[in-house]
């Protein structure tokens, strides 16, 4: 590994998993003269993977030159003590100490973010940060200058935030004992307008040999105050003052003795408060206490009150009235009942001042439409999802939906697939946070008034592709009020299809009418489903395309009207259909186009290995098949023409028959010539003798020629002389 000046050190340990066993510490020095020291401290990790498998703590030791403390700067961060048990929400932890010639002090435990902006120690000490295996040390830079001349071990500065707020300290050596016979210090910043509270809680004495613990009030022009711990403290509302705890020299027997331990809880309050909410039309604020406390007195305009409701502008005041017992509630009353109110209007969290003595938990807006009105809502920052179990919201920023009279309708937050809400009535919209939500920037939501509705609660959902979204009847699950009716106006994507699953369905016996469950498809003049109390409804339902479902209550006898609706899209079936026979209708046309591609390359090859024959064409031409078309004829082609033929070539073997049967002579005389008509049929030139054959073959021959004869050559002409 790298170490912190450039060199590089190997350490090998012989177990399977070391940092179960082993820590590192890394050490570094700071030396401080009476006007300068020799670094700041500067957070810097390994970058070694192997490194950050071990818990770590990275410690500089200070020193100062005497009469002088060395002081470490934490403005940019600002620094929370924490109690020994404590973890830090980071992970990293820091610690201070104190070096003394009695022992090591711990004056504190820390976490970032907080009201300490610095502290001195005298002489030497160290801080350090407690890193655990795994977490890589954040980068960070505290500087380190010469202090002031102090004479106790330590000195924290705090820095009040402005507004109402309190901030809790420990004793040093919390929880053992403060150091015997020394001294504590904690300065305090606090600003304009402002006094501050100290209570000394948890509070244990310790026993004294010599003087008394005591605690002492200092302020710039006034009179030190010196007060025992037991004693009523003060008010500090003349600005910044120091706070210094003396300790006594403390009795050391018996061993069991708890010395002196504190909790210091020091509250900040505005000496006045003005609020002024007259630019804003029908906006009121009401400041409350949670649980009745004698000791928190309020006043408005110098009146005091148990409860303060503001409409306009008011001077506030707040004693011992501490952030965790008090409530801000603001209420706001749209009325468009006369026609008149901008449209649409922006339901906003109002700016309030930081003097209150707690942050705005709840803002309720009443909206009233006109006569037969509608109002409706939709979020500026994206859809809203209703909290229902398995779709539970966040604690830190709830939207409550109801009628005026109170009738639920329900609890919606950001991060939903429903676009608007409608209502056909007058409306109650409250925002909630908790204690740690910042009000948002933009608005809660957008309310508009519109013309009347046929149902009383209209939604706009937009399914998301991968996460199903739930919706419930209104007022879920205590059940829709009696005739009410409901309908969400479902978007299903193109080639996608809705799965409706009806989960925690509750049906009422009614007294009059039915309840009703219908689904019908947007265009559709039929519906795809319907279901009444008494009929035996369906778990599961797909609809192919954007739809409506709606839900009608009756008159209940007993039991209530209740359901949740799950809403997941998938891919169509119909669609996976068309593109599986898409695809076999493809393959069967590639496969037919192949099957003739082999039948005639088969073919072809058949043609070319089968046997050539001679044709005899009575015309006077002669051919072979698979030649390209009948050889030329005598007009195209004079060497075939002859200027006599021997008979004997061609008719030999009727001849013979015929001299064999009496009717032809020994010889038969040649045609001479031939007519324009008649075109030569072999060459004079005499043939090649004939072949041997008995009579039987020759006769086969004879019946062969004159059944294979054609038609369309006319009638066989027989050779002079015949019957």
């Amino acid at each position: 590994m790298n170490s912190f000046n450039g060199s590089t050190v190997s350490v090998e340990l012989e177990c399977s998993r070391p940092q179960d066993v082993f820590s590192i510490e890394i050490v570094r020095h700071i030396n401080c003269t009476t006007k300068s020291c020799s670094g700041h401290i500067i957070q810097t990790d390994f970058s070694s993977i192997d490194v950050l498998r071990f818990n770590r703590t990275f410690t500089w030791n200070l020193t100062a030159a005497a009469p002088k403390a060395f002081q470490i700067d934490f403005t940019n961060t600002g620094l929370k003590q924490i109690s020994p048990s404590e973890k830090c929400p980071d992970r990293h932890t820091y610690t201070l100490q104190a070096f003394q010639s009695t022992g090591n002090v711990a004056v504190g435990k820390y976490c970032r973010s907080g009201t300490i902006s610095s502290a001195q120690i005298l002489k030497s000490g160290s801080f350090s940060v407690d890193v655990p295996a795994e977490q890589k040390l954040q980068n960070d830079k505290f500087n380190v200058t010469v202090g002031e001349k102090i004479k106790s071990l330590a000195r924290i500065s705090l820095t009040l935030p402005k507004g109402i707020s309190s901030s809790e300290l420990l004793s040093p050596d919390y929880p053992e004992s403060f150091p015997d016979d020394d001294i504590m210090e904690w300065y305090f910043q606090v600003p304009d307008k402002h006094r501050v509270d100290v209570q000394f809680l948890n509070l244990t004495q310790p026993d004294c040999v010599k003087k008394e613990a005591a605690v002492e009030y200092h302020q710039k022009g006034r009179v030190t105050s010196v007060l025992g711990l037991m004693d009523a403290q003060p008010l500090q509302n003349q600005g910044d003052f120091l706070l210094t705890l003396r300790n006594c020299e403390m009795e050391r027997a018996p061993a069991d003795s708890p010395g002196l331990t504190f909790t210091l809880k020091v509250s900040i309050t505005l000496l006045s408060c003005k609020v002024d909410l007259s630019k804003t039309e029908g906006l009121s604020l009401n400041i409350s206490t949670l649980a009745p406390t004698p000791d928190c007195v309020m006043k408005i305009n110098s009146v005091k009150k148990d409860n303060i409701t503001i409409t306009s502008s008011a001077d506030l005041s707040f004693e011992d009235c501490f952030p965790d017992n008090m409530e801000v509630t603001a209420k706001q009353v749209i009325d468009c009942s006369s026609g008149k109110c901008p449209d649409p209007v922006s339901l906003s969290v109002p700016l309030l001042p930081s003097c209150l003595p707690a942050p705005l938990s709840r803002v309720t807006w009443i909206l009233r439409p006109g006569r037969h009105g509608t109002v409706k809502l939709i979020s500026p920052t994206g859809p809203l999802k209703q909290s229902l179990p398995g779709q539970l919201c966040d604690d830190s920023v709830t939207i409550d939906v109801a009628e005026e009279n109170g009738a639920t309708i329900g609890t919606f937050c950001p991060d939903g697939a429903i676009q608007t809400v409608q209502i056909h009535t007058s409306v109650s919209v409250t925002w909630w946070s908790s204690m740690n939500a910042k009000a948002p920037r933009s608005a809660v939501l957008n309310a508009s008034f519109e013309n009347e509705i046929t149902e009383r609660y209209i939604f706009t959902v937009f399914p998301k592709r991968d996460t199903p979204e739930l919706v419930a009847t209104p007022a879920w699950p205590a059940g829709m009020k009696a005739y009410s009716t409901v309908s969400w106006i479902v978007s299903v994507p193109p080639k996608m299809e809705a799965q409706l699953i009806f989960t925690k369905l509750s049906q009422p016996k009614c007294s009059n009418r039915h309840t009703n469950i219908r689904v019908q498809r947007m265009g559709s003049p039929e519906e795809d489903y319907s279901r009444r109390e008494d009929e035996v409804a369906n778990s599961e339902l797909t609809v192919s395309e954007s739809f409506y479902l709606n839900m009608s209550n009756c008159l209940p006898e007993r039991g209530n009207f209740s359901v949740i609706t799950k809403i997941s899209l998938q891919k169509s079936k119909d669609l996976l259909l068309i593109k599986i026979l898409s695809v076999v209708a493809a393959l069967l046309v590639i496969f037919v186009m192949v099957l003739v591609v082999v039948c005639v390359v088969i073919r072809k090859k058949k043609k070319k290995l089968s046997h050539e024959v001679s044709v005899y064409n009575p015309n006077g031409i002669n051919f072979l098949p698979g030649y390209n078309g009948p050889p030329k004829t005598h007009e195209d082609d004079d060497a075939h023409v002859y200027t006599s033929i021997d008979d004997t070539l061609v008719y030999t073997h009727l001849l013979k028959k015929g001299a064999d049967i009496g009717i032809y002579g020994e010889t038969y005389q040649p045609f001479m010539g031939h007519t324009d008509s008649q075109k030569p049929l072999l060459s004079s030139q005499k043939g090649p003798p004939l072949p041997n054959r008995s009579p039987s073959q020759d006769q086969t021959l004879m019946d062969q020629s004159e059944d294979e004869q054609p038609s369309n050559l006319g009638p066989r002409l027989e050779p002079e002389g015949g019957n």
